[in-house]
Parts: structure tokens; sequence; C-alpha cells
């Protein structure tokens, strides 16, 4: 038997890189699939093509995961289409990168309510239904850089490390419903916001990794299904870092 099977998971942000990643091996695993968008063009088809390809029923949702009515109705039309939703993955996120004194107000809410208020908005929409499920597995992709901190960042540092404190609050006041809350932080990832930068700067990142390459979309993937299976039944409130040694 797959790990996921006859399981409903809902990941946000979920067209490409990490959360198209984690999609794809949750329904490989058996999972039917959710997902949510910002817009609906031929990557999200494609994204949504790859999925049914596993034989699971795939949904996709164009939402603002950071409207908080929104998300409520997305959730609520999911729920009904397919009767449960055991697993969020709270992917969507952005990056407005600049120093602090060069920082506006404008990026720094940007970056604060794509990242931890969608996170929020989904968290709160989801809850209900998993503690009538007495059971539930909630998923935060945060990042290294919220457990480190990094010039240039701090937006999205702020960001990633209020997911981590998020789930771990989750865990404590859900663990009673069987509701399990946890976050992944993944450091050097490639994807297509990565590979997009200078070369000199990816050789750079890389040799301060003990591992001493990029990490795949894909190892994130497969820590995400950790945490979405009964293979992780006993884990919760714990931030699992995938970052090839960056933090150890």
């Amino acid at each position: 038997m797959k790990l996921l099977e006859g399981k409903t998971a809902l990941i946000t942000g979920a067209a490409r890189g990490i959360g198209k990643a984690i999609a794809l091996e949750f329904a490989k695993q058996g999972a039917n699939i959710a997902i949510t968008v910002r817009k609906y063009g031929e990557t999200e088809k494609a994204t949504e093509e790859a999925l049914k390809a596993y034989g699971v029923k795939v949904e996709c949702h164009v939402a603002n995961a950071a409207d908080f009515e929104a998300t409520h109705e997305v959730v609520k039309r999911i729920h009904e289409a397919f009767g449960a939703i055991d697993i969020l993955v709270n992917n969507a996120g952005i990056t407005k990168d600049t120093l602090m004194m060069r920082m506006s107000e404008a990026q720094w809410d940007e970056v604060l309510t794509t990242n931890l208020k969608s996170a929020f908005n989904y968290i709160h929409a989801v809850t209900p239904i998993m503690a009538r499920q007495r059971s539930g597995s909630i998923i935060n992709l945060s990042s290294v850089v919220g457990v480190s901190g990094n010039a240039g960042q701090c937006n999205y540092a702020a960001s990633k490390a209020g997911m981590i404190g998020l789930a771990k609050s989750i865990a404590k006041e859900m663990g009673p419903r069987g509701i399990r809350a946890n976050s992944i932080a993944p450091g050097f990832i490639l994807t297509d916001m990565t590979a997009s930068l200078p070369e000199e700067v990816r050789e750079q990142w890389t040799k301060m990794i003990p591992l001493r390459r990029e990490g795949a979309a894909e190892e994130v993937a497969k820590v995400a299904l950790f945490l979405a299976s009964d293979l992780s039944s006993y884990v919760t409130g714990q931030t699992i870092h995938c970052c090839g040694g960056m933090n150890c």
C-alpha cells in the first residue's frame, strides 16, 4: 500500500519548485491533491496534468493565499469536493530582498503577508475540519534563514521564523485533537529562483554547505512525505532541516 493512499493533501503555491515537487511526491504515494496557485497559465496546467498522470483526483484552485475570506472559501470548496483534508502544506511564498535601511514598508508587508499570513489563513480554515476528523498533518515550509537569519533578507527571515513558531504553537494547541504540525527548513535548493542567480553566487553558497552541493526540490519533498505520512505519527512541533548541513 502506498504511504498516502486515500489521503487528501492541500498544497499552496504548488505550480513550480518545491511545492510542485511535494505535490508530485504525494500523488505518487496515492494522495488526492488540491493545489492553489496565484494564476492559471501554461505552467499551472502542466503541473495539473503531471499530477493527474498518477491516477489520483486533482484540483487546481486560483486563490490569493493572503486573503482571509478567499482562503476560507477555497478550503470550503476543496473539502466539499474531496470529503476530507488530511494534509496541509503551507508552501506559498515570495522574496523581496534588500538591506533593512533600503527596505520599504511595502516590501516588508508583502513578504510577511504572502508568507506568514497565508499560513495563518489556511491553518485557520483547515483546523476545524481536521479537528472533526481527529487527525491531520500540517507542514510549514520555513527556511534555514528563519533559524539563522540572513543579511538582506530581514523580511523573508522574519516570515520564515514565524512559520516555525506558528507550527510549534499549533502542535501544542491541536495535539489533543490528533493534529500534528511541523516545519521544514530547506537550505540552498535548486529552483527557478535560485537557478537565476549568477554562477559565482551559487558557488559561494555551495562552499558553505558541508555536502558541497545544492539540494533538489525532490529531496525536500521526501522530508514532507515523512511528515505527512504515518511514518512520523509521533512527530509534532519539530523543525527538520533539509540543508546539506548548512545549519549543523
